[in-house]
Protein backbone atom coordinates (compact mmCIF):
# COMPACT_ATOMS: atom_id res chain seq x y z
CA UNK A 1 0.00 0.00 0.00
CA UNK A 2 1.34 3.52 -0.47
CA UNK A 3 2.19 5.03 2.45
CA UNK A 4 2.84 8.57 0.86
CA UNK A 5 0.77 11.79 1.99
CA UNK A 6 -2.13 12.95 -0.31
CA UNK A 7 -1.13 15.15 -2.87
CA UNK A 8 -2.18 18.53 -1.78
CA UNK A 9 -4.03 18.95 -5.61
CA UNK A 10 -6.03 16.11 -4.56
CA UNK A 11 -6.49 16.70 -0.36
CA UNK A 12 -7.91 20.37 -1.64
CA UNK A 13 -10.85 18.88 -3.71
CA UNK A 14 -13.90 19.09 -1.31
CA UNK A 15 -16.66 20.89 -3.41
CA UNK A 16 -17.60 19.86 -6.44
CA UNK A 17 -17.26 22.25 -9.22
CA UNK A 18 -19.92 25.04 -10.23
CA UNK A 19 -20.59 23.50 -13.78
CA UNK A 20 -22.23 20.67 -11.83
CA UNK A 21 -24.95 22.68 -11.07
CA UNK A 22 -25.49 24.21 -14.68
CA UNK A 23 -25.66 20.07 -15.31
CA UNK A 24 -28.11 19.65 -12.77
CA UNK A 25 -30.21 22.78 -14.00
CA UNK A 26 -29.92 21.38 -17.68
CA UNK A 27 -31.07 18.01 -16.79
CA UNK A 28 -33.89 19.23 -14.51
CA UNK A 29 -35.00 21.18 -17.27
CA UNK A 30 -35.01 17.73 -19.94
CA UNK A 31 -37.68 16.63 -17.24
CA UNK A 32 -40.19 18.79 -18.24
CA UNK A 33 -42.96 19.38 -15.60
CA UNK A 34 -40.62 17.05 -13.28
CA UNK A 35 -38.51 20.16 -12.91
CA UNK A 36 -40.53 21.65 -10.12
CA UNK A 37 -39.35 18.04 -8.38
CA UNK A 38 -36.23 17.34 -9.25
CA UNK A 39 -34.97 21.00 -9.06
CA UNK A 40 -34.91 21.17 -5.61
CA UNK A 41 -33.70 17.83 -4.81
CA UNK A 42 -30.90 18.78 -7.25
CA UNK A 43 -29.87 22.31 -5.38
CA UNK A 44 -30.04 20.60 -1.92
CA UNK A 45 -27.55 18.13 -3.14
CA UNK A 46 -25.09 20.33 -4.66
CA UNK A 47 -25.28 22.58 -2.08
CA UNK A 48 -24.73 19.92 0.46
CA UNK A 49 -22.27 17.61 -1.89
CA UNK A 50 -18.68 17.44 0.37
CA UNK A 51 -15.94 15.01 -0.47
CA UNK A 52 -12.89 14.57 1.88
CA UNK A 53 -9.29 12.73 0.79
CA UNK A 54 -7.16 11.67 3.67
CA UNK A 55 -4.67 9.12 4.27
CA UNK A 56 -6.98 6.30 5.02
CA UNK A 57 -10.03 6.68 2.08
CA UNK A 58 -12.45 8.76 0.62
CA UNK A 59 -15.20 10.52 2.73
CA UNK A 60 -18.38 11.64 0.91
CA UNK A 61 -21.08 13.57 2.50
CA UNK A 62 -24.56 14.66 0.91
CA UNK A 63 -27.94 15.20 1.88
CA UNK A 64 -30.34 17.57 3.89
CA UNK A 65 -32.83 15.90 5.35
CA UNK A 66 -32.02 12.32 4.57
CA UNK A 67 -28.22 12.62 5.49
CA UNK A 68 -25.96 10.18 3.18
CA UNK A 69 -22.38 9.19 4.31
CA UNK A 70 -19.82 6.87 2.84
CA UNK A 71 -16.44 6.38 3.95
CA UNK A 72 -14.34 3.99 1.67
CA UNK A 73 -11.00 3.20 2.53
CA UNK A 74 -8.24 2.93 -0.69
CA UNK A 75 -7.77 -0.85 0.56
CA UNK A 76 -11.43 -1.87 -0.53
CA UNK A 77 -11.13 -0.51 -4.32
CA UNK A 78 -11.40 -3.18 -6.91
CA UNK A 79 -11.74 -1.21 -9.71
CA UNK A 80 -12.08 2.84 -10.71
CA UNK A 81 -14.36 3.65 -14.27
CA UNK A 82 -14.75 7.30 -15.95
CA UNK A 83 -18.04 8.40 -16.79
CA UNK A 84 -19.22 11.16 -18.92
CA UNK A 85 -21.75 12.16 -21.17
CA UNK A 86 -22.46 14.41 -23.90
CA UNK A 87 -23.30 16.90 -21.28
CA UNK A 88 -20.82 16.27 -19.11
CA UNK A 89 -17.89 16.48 -21.25
CA UNK A 90 -19.21 19.69 -22.64
CA UNK A 91 -19.07 21.11 -19.30
CA UNK A 92 -15.73 19.48 -18.96
CA UNK A 93 -17.05 16.92 -16.07
CA UNK A 94 -16.42 13.58 -15.40
CA UNK A 95 -18.23 10.96 -12.77
CA UNK A 96 -15.58 8.55 -11.13
CA UNK A 97 -17.39 5.25 -10.43
CA UNK A 98 -15.67 3.70 -7.67
CA UNK A 99 -16.26 -0.44 -7.57
CA UNK A 100 -15.65 -2.25 -4.46
CA UNK A 101 -16.09 -6.10 -3.66
CA UNK A 102 -19.52 -5.57 -1.83
CA UNK A 103 -21.35 -7.80 -4.40
CA UNK A 104 -23.55 -4.63 -5.96
CA UNK A 105 -24.14 -4.27 -9.62
CA UNK A 106 -23.39 -0.27 -9.20
CA UNK A 107 -20.38 1.37 -8.14
CA UNK A 108 -19.38 1.83 -4.32
CA UNK A 109 -19.25 5.58 -4.93
CA UNK A 110 -19.52 7.76 -7.58
CA UNK A 111 -16.90 11.07 -7.37
CA UNK A 112 -19.36 13.74 -9.68
CA UNK A 113 -18.77 17.27 -9.94
CA UNK A 114 -14.78 17.81 -10.32
CA UNK A 115 -13.37 19.12 -13.80
CA UNK A 116 -9.99 17.21 -11.74
CA UNK A 117 -11.67 13.59 -12.75
CA UNK A 118 -8.47 12.30 -14.68
CA UNK A 119 -6.21 13.67 -11.60
CA UNK A 120 -8.37 12.00 -9.13
CA UNK A 121 -8.59 8.60 -10.69
CA UNK A 122 -4.73 8.80 -11.32
CA UNK A 123 -4.47 9.25 -7.57
CA UNK A 124 -6.87 6.32 -6.67
CA UNK A 125 -5.08 3.86 -8.90
CA UNK A 126 -1.98 4.44 -6.82
CA UNK A 127 -3.29 4.17 -3.58
CA UNK A 128 -5.85 1.01 -4.62
CA UNK A 129 -4.86 -2.52 -3.05
CA UNK A 130 -2.49 -4.32 -5.44
CA UNK A 131 -0.23 -1.81 -6.77
CA UNK A 132 3.08 -1.34 -5.53
CA UNK A 133 5.74 0.76 -6.54
CA UNK A 134 9.23 -0.54 -7.50
CA UNK A 135 12.51 1.63 -6.42
CA UNK A 136 14.74 1.01 -8.94
CA UNK A 137 17.60 3.67 -9.29
CA UNK A 138 16.07 6.58 -7.16
CA UNK A 139 12.66 6.23 -9.97
CA UNK A 140 9.51 4.85 -8.75
CA UNK A 141 7.66 2.75 -11.46
CA UNK A 142 4.41 1.01 -11.12
CA UNK A 143 3.73 -2.39 -10.90
CA UNK A 144 0.86 -4.53 -9.93
CA UNK A 145 1.87 -7.59 -7.03
CA UNK A 146 2.01 -10.87 -8.87
CA UNK A 147 2.39 -14.10 -7.08
CA UNK A 148 6.29 -14.02 -8.98
CA UNK A 149 7.03 -10.69 -7.52
CA UNK A 150 5.83 -11.75 -3.68
CA UNK A 151 8.55 -14.64 -4.26
CA UNK A 152 6.13 -17.46 -4.58
CA UNK A 153 7.98 -20.30 -6.70
CA UNK A 154 6.18 -21.49 -9.81
CA UNK A 155 6.98 -25.50 -9.14
CA UNK A 156 4.24 -24.62 -5.59
CA UNK A 157 2.05 -22.87 -7.59
CA UNK A 158 1.96 -25.39 -10.42
CA UNK A 159 1.23 -28.06 -7.77
CA UNK A 160 -1.36 -26.29 -6.64
CA UNK A 161 -3.36 -25.76 -9.34
CA UNK A 162 -3.17 -29.57 -10.34
CA UNK A 163 -4.19 -30.02 -6.94
CA UNK A 164 -7.35 -27.62 -7.16
CA UNK A 165 -7.57 -29.61 -10.70
CA UNK A 166 -7.80 -32.76 -9.47
CA UNK A 167 -10.64 -32.38 -6.86
CA UNK A 168 -12.92 -30.49 -9.73
CA UNK A 169 -12.28 -33.30 -11.85
CA UNK A 170 -13.23 -35.65 -8.57
CA UNK A 171 -16.11 -33.53 -7.83
CA UNK A 172 -17.43 -33.56 -11.51
CA UNK A 173 -17.36 -37.54 -11.85
CA UNK A 174 -19.26 -37.81 -8.61
CA UNK A 175 -22.07 -35.27 -9.49
CA UNK A 176 -22.42 -37.34 -12.86
CA UNK A 177 -22.68 -40.52 -11.57
CA UNK A 178 -25.03 -39.10 -9.02
CA UNK A 179 -27.19 -38.15 -12.11
CA UNK A 180 -26.86 -41.50 -13.72
CA UNK A 181 -28.31 -43.22 -10.96
CA UNK A 182 -25.25 -45.48 -10.34
CA UNK A 183 -23.14 -46.09 -7.24
CA UNK A 184 -20.42 -43.43 -7.92
CA UNK A 185 -16.72 -44.92 -8.30
CA UNK A 186 -14.62 -42.79 -6.13
CA UNK A 187 -10.90 -42.64 -7.81
CA UNK A 188 -8.14 -42.47 -5.09
CA UNK A 189 -7.08 -39.40 -3.98
CA UNK A 190 -3.45 -38.92 -5.06
CA UNK A 191 -1.65 -36.65 -2.42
Amino acid sequence: MNTEPVPESIRALERPHRALWTYYIIMSIFTGPGIFVTLPVLYFRFHTLRYRFDDEGIHMKVGLLFRREINLTYARIQDIHLRSGLLQRWLGLANVQIQTASGSSGPGLVIEGFKEYAAIRDFLYSRMRGYQTAQSGGDSAPALASPQAAGAGDGELVALLGGIRDELRRTRELLEAKTAGSKPSVPPRIS
